[in-house]
């Protein structure tokens, strides 16, 4: 008997995988990073609009060396 896990693995091309997942109208990012000799500032935000919704997202880290 053969124990062994099976997988088969299938390649999806960038068209395909829009029309899958339902594409994307439009998506824009954003990022922020400064650094000074005790202190580091990052930020981020994106925002992506598909035909399933609305998704956004804003994070921000602060740290000292």
């Amino acid at each position: 008997m053969n124990v062994a896990p099976h997988l088969v693995a299938a390649e999806l091309n960038d068209a395909d995988l829009d029309h899958v997942s339902g594409g994307a109208a439009a998506a824009t990012a954003a990022g922020l990073h400064l650094q000074a000799p005790h202190l580091e500032v990052c930020a981020d935000a994106d925002a992506f609009v598909s035909t399933e919704g609305v998704a956004a997202s804003v994070n921000a880290h602060v740290g000292v060396n």
